[in-house]
């Protein structure tokens, strides 16, 4: 029997490559959207989902019990980017942030434990992000809300141990998408303190992301942990270097790294 999986955000960037990439390897794909009228010339069905909206993520892991009796593996892959010094981010970009990369990957689960626990069987993969290993100058609200979501992961793998459920993350680095169009970036002011320093940054991060790894490399991921019969905890997706700075974190000292990072982004 192909296993059945649900890929939230799957109509474009890494979500839609992820469930392209499984279609051909003989599993059943759902992805979702918020608008799924958008998306009819996918290779999978979009179904309709908002990861902010409880009733919209619970109507939608229904439908996909509905039709397939069953719900093997979940992709939290929805999210959103956002960029700005923190000090003039406005707060409903930062609970949107928050609401969309942290709030809806939790709801999502929630939504499905109860079918993964009938089955006794289960697997939850959360994309997260290399940031989100690190405090990243004028990225700071992206990275932690991709780092609460790592911390999240390690909680819920302890407490579902029980119930053969299993749950990872994956980090990717930069990887060639079109997540740029949709990241809310905080006004460059002509009066803010932050204003050449936050355009030289801006201009980097497009940079990378447009510079960044084919994502075919994160579906082949993907694959390799559910073949896996007890994944690990974390993986990390990218170029070397990116996947490299994790390592560097937790063996420098601090002060050492943040200098690195300053003259990385040339603050």
């Amino acid at each position: 029997m192909s296993k059945v999986i649900l890929i939230t955000g799957g109509s474009s960037g890494i979500g839609k490559s992820i469930g392209e990439f499984l279609i051909t390897k003989g599993f059943k794909v759902y992805g979702t959207s918020r608008k799924p009228e958008n998306y009819t010339a996918s290779v999978f069905p979009i179904i309709a989902l908002d990861v902010k909206d409880v009733a919209s993520i619970n109507n939608a892991v229904a439908e996909v019990i509905d039709r397939e009796g069953r719900l093997d593996v979940v992709i939290n892959n929805a999210g959103v980017g956002i960029t700005g010094p923190i000090e003039e981010i406005p707060q409903d970009q930062i609970q949107h942030n928050f609401d969309t990369n942290f709030f809806g990957p939790i709801n999502v689960i929630k939504a499905v434990l109860p079918q993964m626990r009938k089955q006794n069987s289960g697997l939850v993969i959360n994309i997260t992000s290399i940031a989100g290993y690190m405090g990243l100058p004028y990225r700071g609200i992206y990275s932690a809300s991709k780092g609460a979501l790592e911390i999240l992961t390690e909680a819920f793998r302890m407490e579902l141990k029980d119930f053969n459920i299993k749950m990872t993350n994956i980090a990717p680095g930069d990887f060639a998408t079109n997540i740029a169009a949709g990241r809310y970036h905080a006004p460059l002011k002509d009066h803010s303190p932050y204003k050449e320093k936050y355009g030289s940054v801006l201009n980097a991060i497009d940079e990378d992301v447009d510079s960044g790894s084919n994502p075919i490399e994160m579906a082949k991921k993907v694959l390799q942990i559910i073949n896996t019969e007890n994944p690990k905890i974390h993986y990390k997706v990218g170029a070397f270097m990116q996947k490299f700075s994790i390592v560097l974190k937790f063996i420098l000292p601090d002060k050492v790294y943040e200098k690195m990072l300053l003259n990385h982004y040339k603050l």
